[in-house]
C-alpha cells in the first residue's frame, strides 16, 4: 500500500487531488493537512512514501517547512504542488530539497506522471525547470536582483508588490511588523531601490504578481 501525505490549505484543491491519486491508487492511504505545522506533526507520526505539498499555507513559509522535512527525513520525497508559476519558485524549492515542482494548473495531466517517477527514485523536473537550472549555474552576476534574496525576502517583495501594508504581510506571514520592515529593509539594500513604488514597478515588470 501507498502512503501518501497532502498538505494544502484548501479542501477543495485536497479533495481534488485526493479523487486523481485514488483514481490511480485505489488502495493507497491518502492523509490531508492544511498548515505546516500540521504537515511536520504527520509526518513525525507516520510513515509516508511521498508528500505533496503547496508553498502558500498559513502560518509557517512552506519553504521553510520543506528545510525542516528534509532535515528530519532526509529520504522522504517531496513534491511541491503552487499557484506559483514555475519561474518564480521552482528552483528555490529544488534547491530546498523537493523532489519535483508542479503548478495546480497543470496538476491533473501531469501529477500522477510526477509521483510514478518520484517514487521511482528519480526527480520530477520540467523542461522549463531544467532550463531554468541549467541557467542558474551561471555566475551571480548574471542573476535578475530578486534572485538574490532569501526565501522569505522574496516573499515579502511579493506581498509588498501585491499592495500589502507592513501591518498586513506581518498578520499573513505571523512575524512582527519590526521583522517585516527588517526584511523591507534588506530588499531595498539588496535591489538598490529605494521606495515601495520601484519594488512594485520592478516586480510587475518581472511577472512577479
Amino acid at each position: 500500500m501507498i502512503h501518501i501525505l497532502i498538505a494544502d490549505d484548501h479542501s477543495i484543491v485536497r479533495r481534488g487531488l485526493k479523487q486523481i491519486l485514488l483514481d490511480e491508487f485505489p488502495d493507497a492511504n491518502i492523509g490531508e493537512v492544511n498548515n505546516g505545522l500540521e504537515l511536520m506533526h504527520a509526518a513525525r507520526a507516520h510513515r509516508w512514501n511521498i508528500i505533496i505539498s503547496d508553498l502558500s499555507m498559513p502560518g509557517r513559509n512552506g519553504l521553510e517547512t520543506l528545510k525542516q522535512l528534509k532535515i528530519e527525513f532526509p529520504k522522504l520525497p517531496v513534491l511541491i504542488l503552487s499557484m506559483h508559476p514555475e519561474d518564480q519558485y521552482a528552483i528555490r524549492a529544488l534547491k530546498a530539497g523537493a523532489a519535483g515542482y508542479l503548478t495546480k494548473e497543470s496538476a491533473s495531466e501531469e501529477l500522477i506522471h510526477a509521483i510514478r517517477k518520484i517514487l521511482d527514485g528519480r526527480r520530477y523536473i520540467t523542461a522549463s525547470v531544467a532550463e531554468k537550472l541549467a541557467e542558474n549555474l551561471e555566475q551571480d552576476s548574471t542573476k535578475e536582483l530578486h534572485e538574490v534574496l532569501s526565501d522569505r525576502e522574496f516573499d515579502v517583495l511579493k506581498l509588498i508588490a501585491s499592495g500589502k501594508t507592513v501591518s498586513e504581510i506581518a498578520e499573513q506571514l505571523l512575524l512582527s511588523v519590526t521583522t517585516v520592515s527588517t526584511y523591507r529593509a534588506r530588499i531595498l539594500l539588496k535591489t538598490n531601490m529605494k521606495t515601495n513604488a520601484e519594488l512594485t514597478h520592478y516586480a510587475i515588470e518581472n511577472k512577479l504578481v
